[in-house]
């Protein structure tokens, strides 16, 4: 009884976006970072999902993975740990890389003999189903898969359900994910602090992305009254801030809306992995990340040389798009992985609108004649005149030819 209180409990805490504290400020490195949804299912559960989930019917799986399924790519999950107990996470788990940056080892004790200090120990569940939607590997009896199932996850530990992660915690697990060479960085949090680029956490976003390492990061979840502003770290210069999609491609409400916006992803109804074993379905820009960061690992794992600029144009470039380019409430569109992985023009630096349809010539006015010239009209004058003509020359004529008929008739009978 008291394990399902304290699930629910945690349940309850993600459930509710905590507010930052009012006197953080931009300079200051502890401002709080928020998971972007979780919470809304139990764990370690029983229930594995039969079919294909619909954020995975929109894919042709077959196409997807025809040249590569992430073999060789390297995910860094910073959140609140990565569960191995689960079946299909723990042969994508690399856990001697992984870390935890809210109980160090000099404070962990007997914590060590859980595996708490390599990341690997999740007690929310929220990096759990942000890793599987990366990652997860196939299983019999559910059609739930990673899209990109033979990458693999550095788990790293920085936040709870306390959200006691700050921006200073998550500096730090980005500057780990960079030593343990990871190829793309996933990050399903935000803090709405007005960090700039010279806080502990834009150096060290700078200082992935000069390493050419993929960051992408959730949008965050306030957006229900549809205003715009920033989240970091999805808005610093370079990151690729996902926002979350419906079933219909539309933005799902909750999804923040703000000019940093690359893509959506599904984002409402996501089943994933949980700990312990079995899955569960839960929403938010949290899961909506992942499966942007599972596409970059595919394209990354097919076109190596790409730099980390352009996979991120190529994910923007592709999107299914509402616009002709970019809004601030689905940015470039709803991220379209097959075509993602369709390279064959070569990279691009930066995403653009679609080229405007050839406009088709306009067509040539019919002649309408509004009045006629004096000849015009001399010359209609004339036609009718000589009609006239005409007719009273044939009414003569037979007028003639009676008369003559009826006096030789009348000469016949004398």
């Amino acid at each position: 009884m008291r394990k399902a209180a304290t699930l629910l409990a945690t349940a309850a805490a993600l459930t509710t976006a905590l507010a930052l504290p009012p006197h953080a400020s931009a300079a200051e490195p502890d401002a709080k970072s928020r998971l972007n949804g979780g919470g809304e299912c139990t764990f370690p559960m029983k229930k594995q999902f039969e079919g294909t989930p619909w954020a995975l019917q929109r894919v042709l799986l077959d196409q997807l993975w025809e040249d590569t399924k992430g073999k060789g790519v390297r995910v860094a999950v910073i959140d609140t740990g990565v569960d191995t107990a689960n079946p299909q996470l723990k042969p994508a788990v690399d856990a001697s890389a992984g870390a935890d940056f809210l109980k160090p080892d000099k404070e962990a004790g007997e914590d060590d003999k859980r595996g708490r200090t390599n990341g690997t120990v999740d007690e929310v569940g929220h990096g759990t189903k942000v890793a599987g939607i990366i990652a997860a590997r196939p299983r019999k009896g559910t059609g739930f898969v990673g899209l990109a199932p033979e990458a693999t996850i550095i788990p790293i530990r920085q936040n709870d359900e306390k959200n006691s992660g700050t921006s200073k915690t998550m500096a730090d697990a980005i500057d780990h994910a960079i030593a343990k060479e990871a190829h793309i960085i996933n990050i399903s949090q935000d803090t709405t602090e007005p960090l700039g680029p010279d806080s502990d956490l834009g150096r060290a976003v700078a200082r992935a992305l000069e390493k050419d390492i993929v960051v992408v990061a959730s949008a965050g979840n306030n957006g229900l009254d549809g205003k715009v502003k920033n989240t970091y770290p999805a808005a610093f210069p370079g990151v690729l801030a996902v926002g979350a999609s419906d079933r219909n491609n539309e933005r799902a409400p909750f999804s923040q809306a703000g000019e940093f916006l690359g893509v959506s992803a599904p984002g409402v109804d996501i089943v994933s992995t949980v700990p312990g074993g079995g899955q569960c379905v839960d929403n938010g820009t949290s899961f909506s990340a992942p499966y942007v960061a599972g596409v970059a690992a595919l394209v990354r794992a097919k076109y190596p040389k790409w730099t980390a600029r352009q996979i991120v144009a190529q994910i923007e470039q592709t999107a299914e798009r509402s616009v002709n380019g970019r809004d601030n409430y689905v940015g470039w569109g709803v991220v379209d992985p097959v075509r993602a992985l369709d390279g064959e023009a070569g990279p691009i630096e930066s995403p653009s609108p679609d080229p405007a349809p050839p406009k088709a010539p306009a067509p040539e006015p019919a002649f309408v004649a509004m009045s006629e010239t004096p000849e015009e009209r001399d010359e209609r004058l004339a036609t009718y005149a000589l009609g006239i003509a005409a007719v009273l020359v044939s009414v003569v004529a037979g007028t003639t030819t009676v008369v003559r008929d009826a006096s030789r008739r009348r000469r016949m009978r004398t």
